[in-house]
């Protein structure tokens, strides 16, 4: 079995279509029909059922696969391993964001690390915490960097940097601050449930005797774009990362409102697979993380 025929093979396993392969491969159709028909002449076994415009693996493609992404897995490893040795690290890197270190951390980071690694490819996936440590478990990513300590025990999480929340309102709000217990009345805009935001804010209100379920929630938001947005129009405030809206504060389009005795400090974690060695491309990132 070639090792082409094999990152074929996943590639068509994994976006279940052969055009869709055949785009991200940047190869023609034909040509991915002819490396999975190759690869099945090999085996003597059919490896795809066609069910229209999906394909879905039988049992030999499933078990395959297992074997196929592993070797891939490895392949990609001896090569980054053997160009790290020669001073001269490749390869491609898989990392996780969860909003915050996602959308204004990370491309940062990424940016001055392939300054020094020019030849290593970092694509980011951005989502919640919770996705984000799940891609992690999943192997869809090999490290994630989140808002919120993850806690299950096939995962490792090390602090990174810290964060803190603020409250933000429209410029035209009449308060610079006001005492935490009045907050529960003030119209809300609130992340989805499971962001690394909406833990903290939960958490620190818990420490302050608070309920965050009480709080007067006029909307729910996909990103921290879409909640400046709905706070600038003045339909609610807003507790968001000090990192997400500093231009804003400068330039006056929001504005900072002070919690009396209620600082939200939250720490930003890298997380990995405690049971998955890592690849040198992945170790290489996590110390540059570290070391800057």
């Amino acid at each position: 079995m070639e090792l082409r025929f094999l990152d074929v093979f996943c590639k068509v396993f994994e976006l279940k279509s052969f055009s869709r392969a055949a785009d991200k491969l940047l190869l023609t159709q034909p040509t991915i029909s002819a490396h999975i028909k190759s690869l099945e002449l090999d085996l003597d076994l059919v490896l795809f059922d066609r069910m229209g415009r999906e394909v879905l693996p039988t049992k030999a493609g499933l078990l395959l696969y297992r074997y196929a992404s592993e070797i891939g897995r490895l392949n990609r490893e001896a090569r980054q391993a053997v160009s790290r040795l020669s001073g001269k690290l490749s390869g491609r890197l898989e990392v996780g964001g969860s909003t915050i270190p996602g959308e204004y951390l990370l491309p940062y980071s990424i940016g001055r690390f392939r300054q020094k690694c020019p030849d290593v490819i970092v694509r980011l996936n951005v989502a919640d915490s919770r996705d984000i440590a799940t891609m992690v478990l999943d192997g869809k990513v090999e490290l994630g960097v989140v808002g919120a300590n993850v806690q299950n025990s096939q995962l490792e999480s090390r602090e990174l940097s810290e964060d803190e929340l603020i409250l933000i309102a429209a410029p035209g709000f009449p308060f610079d601050e006001i005492p935490d217990e009045k907050i529960s009345g003030l119209p809300f805009i609130t992340r989805e449930k499971g962001s690394g935001s909406w833990e903290s804010l939960e958490k620190a209100f818990v420490k302050k005797g608070l309920n965050a379920d009480k709080l007067n929630i006029v909307a729910e938001m996909g990103s921290t774009e879409a909640v400046k947005s709905g706070v600038r129009s003045g339909l609610g405030l807003s507790v968001v990362s000090m990192l997400a809206v500093k231009e804003d504060l400068a330039r006056g389009s929001l504005k900072s409102v002070k919690i009396q005795g209620l600082p939200i400090q939250r720490k930003i974690y890298v997380v990995t697979h405690r049971l998955k060695t890592k690849s040198p491309v992945c170790e290489a990132f996590i110390e540059f993380l570290f070391g800057n």
